[in-house]
C-alpha cells in the first residue's frame, strides 16, 4: 500500500494543485488528510471540493472546527481569528456539513492519524518537543502516527529502549519495535523556512516515510489573499515559508 498523506491545505488552491499533480506521478493506493483544509488563503470552497474528491479520510483540524463553531475562535491569534471569519462568511451549506462531520482521529492497521496529538487531540496542543511526543506515543496503538499543525515537518522516534529523538529527515526506514510520529508538515503554509509545500508518502511494502516538497505558484496565491479582506501579512508570509 502506498498512501499519500497531506495536512494544513489552509485554503491554499495553488499549493495543493501543485501537490496533487506532483502525486499524479505517484503509484498512489489511497489519499489522507490530516485537517486545517481552511484558514488563512482565499479558496475554501475549491480546496475543500479537492480533498472530499481526493482523500479516503480526512481529519479534523483546529481551523476546520472553528469555522464551523466547533472550536472556539479565542484560541486563535487576531490575524488568524480575522481569516476564519472570513472563511465562515465565504462556505456554503454542503461545505459546513463536510467540515462538521470531520472526526478527531483516524487508525486502521497500518497507520494513525491526527492533526495535533493523541491525548486531548479535541485541545490542538502543539507536539513541538519530545514530552509532548512521548504522550502521543504511549496512546498509539500500531506503530506510526501521522500529524501536521505545527507546518513544520520532522519526525519523532521512539527506540526499543523507550528513548524518543527528534529528527529534520526527508526519509525514513519504519523499523519493527520502533514507534513513529510523522509531522508531514503543510501543504498551503510552510513554516520552515522553505515555502515549497510539503507532503508525505508512506510505502508499507517497503516499510518507509519519504517527505517531499514542490514548489507553486505563491505569488498568485498572495494576489488573491490581497484582493479579499484577508489580512495581507498572510499572503506576503508565503515567500519566505514563515
Amino acid at each position: 500500500m502506498r498512501y499519500a498523506i497531506f495536512a494544513d491545505i489552509h485554503s491554499n488552491l495553488e499549493a495543493f494543485d501543485a501537490v496533487i499533480q506532483a502525486l499524479n506521478q505517484e503509484s498512489i493506493d489511497k489519499y489522507l488528510c490530516l485537517g486545517d483544509v481552511v484558514g488563512y488563503a482565499a479558496n475554501p470552497k475549491e480546496c475543500i471540493q479537492k480533498v472530499r474528491d481526493l482523500a479516503m479520510i480526512t481529519v479534523a483540524g483546529n481551523h476546520d472546527w472553528a469555522s464551523v463553531g466547533l472550536f472556539s475562535l479565542d484560541y486563535f491569534n487576531p490575524v488568524a481569528a480575522q481569516a476564519l471569519l472570513w472563511t465562515k462568511r465565504n462556505l456554503d451549506e454542503q461545505d459546513r456539513y463536510f467540515l462538521e462531520s470531520l472526526k478527531l482521529i483516524y487508525k486502521n492497521e497500518d497507520l494513525t492519524l491526527v492533526h495535533a496529538t493523541l491525548n486531548n487531540p479535541q485541545d490542538f496542543n502543539y507536539m513541538d518537543n519530545t514530552y509532548i511526543a512521548a504522550e502521543t506515543l504511549g496512546l498509539l496503538e500500531n506503530n506510526i502516527c501521522f500529524i501536521g499543525h505545527t507546518h513544520r515537518p520532522g519526525i519523532f522516534i521512539k527506540d526499543k529502549e523507550d528513548s524518543v529523538q527528534y529528527k529534520e529527515v526527508d526519509k525514513i526506514d519504519i523499523k519493527e519495535g520502533s514507534k513513529y510520529i510523522i509531522n508531514v508538515g503543510s501543504v498551503g503554509q510552510p513554516r520552515d523556512g522553505n515555502p515549497d509545500a510539503a507532503y508525505a508518502i508512506y510505502d508499507t511494502k517497503k516499510k518507509q516515510v519519504e517527505i517531499q516538497r514542490i514548489s507553486y505558484d505563491w505569488e498568485t496565491t498572495r494576489k488573491k489573499i490581497h484582493a479579499t479582506s484577508l489580512p495581507k501579512f498572510l499572503g506576503d508570509r508565503l515567500l519566505v515559508g514563515r
